[in-house]
């Protein structure tokens, strides 16, 4: 099985710049993304490289900054390696300490999330991650019960549990997301009610006390309705997976569901919000 590997050189010194294209890639099919010192290098399967999408996926950027890349076949990688070259131990708020099963654990922090990142997203090192788990850290969570949306390797719902939820669902619509999430669970002795394979037609008819949604723009818009459905009067949704400029958009979409916002994060353009649905 062969990927396309697109080498990118980004020339300019801003983070962000990377983190829009990556962005960007993603939703263009490709799944697996390693940074480098000149920007970073994207891998997608050979047989779903579409370049009209590829190219679409670009020309927003093209003339906001600068960047090349170089288009190589490659035999299968060894992903686990690739993840496991870039992933560092990471700390939030001096509180939670999030490393690999290859790193050694520190006591001193009050709680630890292992998580096997394989090529699922959301190590917590990403700005949105790291937002959604600073607000997990200072909300009350306990005896709450949480419908993860989009939970990638499911360390927002780990955390949740590690925070007194009760009653957790977790859903993501990527087959490797779903087997991560069990493999995470298990070695955060973290089980949750429901892991779930799918989008919004799965999330069950229930109602839940807080939603978690770390996705992005376009596809929050598509499921905002659905969440509003679901969470309970005076229930808790958090979002992010898209910049500050976003924010008019998506409060102008939770306006029309009585969602009300309460406060926002921003880091290095991107944002995460919090809303309550109105009693």
């Amino acid at each position: 099985m062969s990927y396309l590997e697109f080498a990118f050189q980004i020339n300019s010194e801003e983070e962000y710049q990377r983190d829009l294209l990556i962005n960007a890639l993603g939703e263009a099919g490709f799944d697996t993304f390693e940074e480098t010192p000149e920007g970073f290098n994207a891998y997608i399967l050979f047989s779903s490289f579409i370049e009209q999408e590829f190219n679409a996926a670009l020309l927003p950027y093209q003339d906001t900054f600068s960047f090349t890349w170089i288009k190589a076949e490659v035999a299968q990688k060894n992903w686990n390696e690739v993840w496991e070259s870039n992933f560092e131990p990471l700390v939030i708020k001096n509180e939670c300490y999030v490393r690999a099963t290859f790193h050694k654990p520190k006591a001193e922090y009050p709680i630890e999330i292992i998580v096997d990142p394989k090529m699922a997203f959301g190590t917590g090192h990403h700005q949105t991650t790291t937002m959604m788990m600073e607000f997990i850290l200072e909300e009350d969570f306990d005896g709450k019960s949480i419908l993860d949306m989009g939970a990638g390797t499911g360390i927002l719902a780990i955390l949740a549990a590690k925070r007194g939820a009760a009653n957790i669902t977790a859903v993501d619509y990527d087959p490797i997301c779903y087997d991560s999430i069990l493999e995470n669970s298990r070695l955060n002795n973290t089980p949750f009610d429901r892991v779930l394979c799918g989008s919004k037609e799965v999330i069950p008819d229930t109602e839940y006390d807080i939603i978690l949604a770390n996705i992005n723009r376009n596809i929050l818009l598509d499921q905002m309705n659905r969440y509003a459905e679901v969470l309970c009067l005076g229930g808790e949704l958090y979002i992010s997976g898209f910049y500050e400029s976003d924010l008019e958009i998506l409060t102008q979409k939770t306006n029309t569901l009585k969602l009300s916002y309460i406060k926002h994060k921003v880091l290095d353009s991107w944002c995460s919000v919090k809303f309550l649905k109105q009693t």
